[in-house]
C-alpha cells in the first residue's frame, strides 16, 4: 500500500476515532451531570411559575448544569404530561433551555485540550479510589470531560492536514448554499440527538481551518436548533395532548429563530463580519455566533408566550376526553428513558394513578354491597382488568428503570414502589372479592341480617379511611402521616374483633343463614386486609413493610 494512502487512512482513523471520543465524552459527562443534580432538577423545574421570565432563567440554569437542552425538554414534556406545568410555563423552560445550551459550545472554544489526558486520568482516580458514589460519579463526569475535549484534539490535527487537499477542499463547496448546510445541521442533528454534539464537532471543523465558510457554519448552527427538536417530538408521541403541544411549541420557537436569524444573516452579512472581527480565534466566533443567535430569539418572543401558547391549542385542538381508568400508561413512555431522573419521577405518578383506580374501585365494590347493585359490581371487574394491566406493566418499567444510572435517592424511590405496587394490586383483589359476592348474593338469593350490613358498613367506612390516608401518604410522601396510619389500621382490627364477635353471637342464636354467615367472615377478612395493605403502602415511603 502507497505510503500516501496509508497515511491518508491514518488521519480518516484519527477523526472517526477522535469523533467517537468526543461523542462518548459528551455522552458520559451530560448523563454524570443528570446523575447528581437530578433530584434538585427535578425538584427545581416543578417550582416553575407562570412568570416567564423566571421559567427562562430555571430552563438556562438546569441546561447549563447538565449540559442537554434536549434532557431538559423532554422533562418539560413529562411535567406537561403529568399536569404540573401548563403549556405557558412549558414555553418560558424551552427558551431558557435554548440560552443554556449555549453553555456548551462556550466550553468547547477554550482550548484546554492539552491538559485532557490529565482531566481523564484524575477522573479515573477519583472514580476507582473512592466508594462513595457521588464522588465516584464526579469522576466519571471528569472522564467524560477530560475525554471530550481529547477527541477534539484527535480530530484536530488530521482535519488540519485535510485542509492543504485539494480534494477535501472541493468537497467542501458542495456546502456552499445556506439552504443546504441548514439541513445538514437539523439531519446531522436529528440522528445524534444533541445539538451541543454538532456544535461542537462543526467548532472543531472550522478552528481546524478546513476552509469551512462563516456563512456556512453560521447556517449549519442555525439548522442544529431545528434538528434537537427530534428528542421532544418523540418524546410527546405516545403522550397526552398538553405534551404534543410542548413539543410543538418547541418546535415553533425554534424553526422561527433559525429562519428568522438566518433571512438576518443573508441580508447583513455585516454582522457575521463583526463577530468575526470581535472575536479573532475561529472556534469562539462559532461559540459566540451560537450565544448571540438563541439569546436574541429569546429577546424577540419572550413577549409572545401567550400567542404562542394560543397557536399551538388552535393546532391541537382538544379533543373527546378518554377516560383515565383505561387500559394504558399515561406517564411512561420509551422516550423518558433518555432521562432517568424523570423516569422515576413519572413512575410514581403512574403508580399513584393506579393507587387511585384501586382505591376508587374498592369504594365501588363496597357501594354495590350496600345496595346489591349488580351493575356496579360488574363495573368493578371490569376495572379489575385494568389494575391488574397496570400492575404487570408498571412493574416491568420499574424493572427498566433500574437499570439505569440512577441516584442513590432515585435507587431508593425505585425500591419502594416496588414493594408498594404488590399492596395496591392486592387491594384490587378484595375489592373483585366484595363485587362477587354481590354476584353470589343474587344468584343465590342470599339473605343477610340487617344488623350484619350495618356492621360491615362500618368496618368498610373505617378500612376506606385506611386506603384513603395511604393514597394522600403515597402521593405527598409526608413522613408525618405514618402514625396516623397506625391508628387507623388498629381501629380497623377493633371493629373486625367486633363484627366476629356479633357474628358468633348470632350463630349461636341460630340467627343467621349458612352461605350469608361465611361471606360476612369473608368480607370481614378482605376489609381487614385492605387496611393491612394500606398500612404495608403509607410506610413504604420510609423503606418499611409492617
Amino acid at each position: 500500500m502507497p505510503e500516501t494512502t496509508w497515511g491518508l487512512l491514518v488521519d480518516i482513523f484519527k477523526i472517526a476515532g477522535g469523533l467517537g471520543l468526543f461523542l462518548y465524552g459528551m455522552n458520559l459527562m451530560s448523563h454524570g451531570l443528570e446523575v447528581m443534580a437530578g433530584d434538585r432538577m427535578r425538584s427545581v423545574l416543578e417550582k416553575a411559575t407562570s412568570n416567564r421570565f423566571f421559567g427562562i432563567g430555571i430552563g438556562t440554569a438546569v441546561t447549563a448544569v447538565i449540559q442537554s437542552s434536549s434532557a431538559t425538554t423532554v422533562m418539560v414534556v413529562g411535567f406537561v404530561n403529568a399536569g404540573l406545568m401548563n403549556i405557558t410555563q412549558a414555553i418560558g423552560v424551552i427558551m431558557g433551555a435554548n440560552v443554556g445550551t449555549t453553555i456548551t459550545a462556550q466550553i468547547i472554544s477554550f482550548k484546554i485540550d492539552p491538559i485532557a489526558p490529565l482531566i481523564i486520568f484524575i477522573g479515573l482516580v477519583v472514580n476507582l479510589m473512592i466508594k462513595d458514589n457521588r464522588v465516584k460519579n464526579a469522576g466519571i463526569i471528569l472522564i467524560g470531560f477530560g475525554m471530550l475535549f481529547f477527541g477534539i484534539s484527535t480530530m484536530g490535527e488530521p482535519l488540519k492536514e485535510f485542509a492543504k487537499d485539494p480534494g477535501f477542499q472541493s468537497l467542501l463547496t458542495t456546502f456552499e448554499h445556506p439552504l443546504l448546510a441548514l439541513l445538514t445541521g437539523i439531519v446531522v442533528t436529528a440522528i445524534l440527538q444533541s445539538s451541543s454534539a454538532t456544535t461542537g464537532i462543526v467548532i472543531t471543523l472550522y478552528a481546524s481551518g478546513v476552509g469551512l465558510d462563516f456563512m456556512i457554519t453560521a447556517f449549519i448552527i442555525l439548522g442544529t436548533n431545528i434538528g434537537t427538536c427530534i428528542t421532544a417530538i418523540l418524546s410527546s408521541l405516545t403522550s397526552s395532548r398538553e405534551s404534543k403541544r410542548a413539543a410543538l411549541a418547541h418546535v415553533l420557537f425554534n424553526v422561527f429563530g433559525s429562519v428568522f436569524f438566518g433571512t438576518l444573516v443573508l441580508l447583513f452579512p455585516g454582522i457575521l463580519t463583526i463577530i468575526q472581527n470581535t472575536w479573532p480565534e475561529a472556534s469562539r466566533q462559532v461559540a459566540m455566533f451560537h450565544t448571540i443567535f438563541n439569546v436574541t430569539t429569546v429577546v424577540l418572543l419572550v413577549g409572545f408566550v401567550k400567542q404562542i401558547s394560543k397557536l399551538v391549542h388552535m393546532i391541537i385542538p382538544e379533543k373527546a376526553y378518554e377516560s383515565e381508568n383505561s387500559q394504558r400508561l399515561i406517564y411512561l413512555d420509551p422516550n423518558i428513558m433518555q432521562t432517568p431522573s424523570i423516569a422515576v419521577a413519572q413512575a410514581r405518578r403512574e403508580l399513584c394513578r393506579m393507587m387511585k383506580i384501586t382505591r376508587d374501585n374498592l369504594e365501588l365494590s363496597l357501594d354495590a354491597f350496600q345496595k346489591k347493585d349488580i351493575k356496579k359490581a360488574e363495573k368493578v371487574l371490569e376495572v379489575e382488568n385494568t389494575v391488574n394491566f397496570l400492575h404487570r406493566n408498571i412493574t416491568g418499567w420499574l424493572v427498566r428503570i433500574r437499570g439505569l444510572g440512577l441516584s442513590m435517592q432515585d435507587i431508593e424511590s425505585l425500591g419502594m414502589m416496588l414493594h408498594t405496587i404488590t399492596d395496591i394490586e392486592r387491594v384490587g383483589d378484595h375489592a373483585e372479592n366484595i363485587a362477587e359476592y354481590v354476584v353470589l348474593e343474587k344468584q343465590k338469593s342470599m339473605k343477610m341480617s340487617a344488623e350484619a350490613y350495618d356492621e360491615l358498613k362500618v368496618l368498610s367506612e373505617a378500612a376506606m379511611d385506611s386506603v384513603n390516608h395511604a393514597l394522600e401518604t403515597l402521593e405527598t410522601l409526608n413522613m408525618d402521616n405514618l402514625g396516623k396510619a397506625s391508628i387507623y389500621e388498629k381501629r380497623v382490627d377493633e371493629i373486625r374483633d367486633h363484627c366476629i364477635s356479633k357474628h358468633i353471637q348470632r350463630l349461636e342464636g341460630e340467627m343467621c343463614e349458612p352461605l350469608a354467615g361465611v361471606v360476612y367472615i369473608d368480607m370481614v377478612t378482605d376489609l381487614e386486609r385492605c387496611a393491612d395493605h394500606a398500612m404495608n403502602i403509607a410506610f413504604s415511603i420510609k423503606g418499611e413493610k409492617v
